[in-house]
């Protein structure tokens, strides 16, 4: 199993194609693609893939970056800017060694990019289990999208062609349709309970409890059985 390739709003069909070229330079071949701004197919993707054109004409289009998010376990943002929220921040190295355990635990994992002009907004980072930020000289930061994906999918061939040990003492992560059902049931019934007081809070305060209950890094069992469990407390509250 391979990491799943998300690029989320890409602007450029040019940049698109030079990171299906890298992924192609290290074995990565799914590519997902959340409402590019030009529209799908790209001629210029084409233009600059070169001979990873195989991986644009098989790229999956998704409206948004939840549904993008379809059979995924662990998400990895690729990001350079700092963020008001409490989110864990590794390098490259760290999160492919993730990745590759992951994986051949059967943990599906994506790497997310975002557009090249804003980057991933705060709404669809808190949907994500990590934060990767590729160290750079201070005096200029800033990559673009196919730099970044070249360094990342770099670190993840390293890691895979390296002995890992894999752990299977505990279970597999649930998949991340679990983590937003959990998320949708828990928000209506926080908003019944009007939990939320400040309104203009809301937002902040949303993202930060989404943001602790992924770091428990819980098994769809799990995700279930607290769901069975908010579900009995909130009827029961009901009736």
């Amino acid at each position: 199993m391979t990491p799943v390739v998300i690029l989320v709003n890409p602007q450029m069909g040019e940049n698109i194609g030079a990171v299906a070229r890298a992924m192609a330079n290290f074995g990565l071949t799914e590519l997902r693609l959340v409402a590019p701004r030009d529209g799908w197919p790209n001629p210029n993707a084409n233009n600059v893939a070169a001979h990873a054109v195989s991986i644009l004409e098989a790229a999956k289009i998704y409206p948004d970056f939840r549904s993008a998010l379809e059979g995924i376990h662990c998400a990895y943002a690729t990001t350079g800017r700092p963020r008001d929220m409490e989110k864990r921040v590794i390098t490259p190295a760290e999160a492919m060694d993730e990745v590759v355990k992951n994986d051949a635990s059967g943990a599906a994992c994506a790497l997310v990019f975002g557009p090249e002009r804003t980057g991933m907004t705060n709404e669809d980072i808190v949907l994500c289990d990590t934060i990767v930020n590729i160290p750079t000289a201070p005096e200029y930061r800033s990559l673009n999208i196919a730099q970044s994906s070249v360094v990342m999918f770099y670190e993840w061939f390293k890691a895979a062609t390296e002995n890992v040990d894999v752990a299977r003492d505990l279970p597999s992560p649930a998949p991340k349709q679990e983590w937003l059902g959990l998320f949708d049931q828990l928000e209506s019934y926080l908003d019944g309970a009007e939990f939320f007081r400040v309104a203009d809070k809301k937002p902040v305060m949303w993202q930060n409890i989404q943001n602790f209950l992924l770091r428990g890094k819980w098994s769809d069992q799990e995700i279930r059985t607290l769901r069975g469990v908010l579900r009995s407390i909130w009827e029961r509250r009901r009736g």
